[in-house]
């Protein structure tokens, strides 16, 4: 059975973005999102709110730019090798490959999701990550904790969710950034 792994850059408060929705005090360094790309590795499919598609979905073309180190090149490769949903009420389409849209998350067809990949699954973003959340179907959370206090904006983690945890693993980057591992506890 394959888990279902929360993952995000969040700053030390606790966010994903700012009040006015900026997140460029999360961009990784080099080393962290090598890193990142490690982990990505075992992922076969991505979960994604509409805003954090929108986001995403230049890696569909990233390899295309001139210029592009070797750990951004990596990463558009690991992405665009993974299956995707898109859970929307609003987007008209989805554009890019291995991407299929749905309107509404159903809690029973990711219990299906986990049961039958052979890969990990991922899902991104606050809003829809909290429904997983609700649905008790997070089994990991790979947190990466940016040195900057932004003071408010979009919640990394749901308020009112009491979730107990296990460490599995941490590491320390030069550039000030945490990464925590935890597991939920049953």
């Amino acid at each position: 059975m394959a888990k279902l792994i929360y993952s995000t850059l969040m700053s030390l408060d606790g966010y994903v973005a700012d009040e006015r929705g900026n997140f460029d005090w999360a961009v990784p360094s080099d080393e962290v999102h090598a890193f990142v790309n490690d982990l990505q590795r075992s992922i076969g499919t991505h979960l994604y709110g509409r805003r954090l598609y929108e986001v995403m979905r230049a890696w569909e073309t990233m390899d295309t730019l001139p210029d592009q180190p070797a750990v951004v090149l990596d990463f558009a490769a690991i992405w665009q090798a993974a299956e995707k949903v898109v859970y929307s009420r609003t987007l008209q389409a989805v554009s890019t490959a291995r991407t299929r849209l749905e309107r509404a998350f159903d809690p029973e067809d990711v219990r299906r999701m986990k049961d039958t990949s052979d890969r990990d699954l991922l899902i991104g973003g606050p809003e829809l990550a909290a429904h997983a959340f609700a649905a008790g179907l997070v089994d990991d959370l790979h947190l990466f904790l940016a040195p900057v206090i932004v003071g408010g904006g979009a919640r990394a983690l749901p308020d009112r969710l009491r979730l107990d945890l296990e460490l599995a693993d941490e590491r320390r980057f030069a550039n000030g950034t945490v990464y925590v591992h935890h597991r939920a506890l049953a």
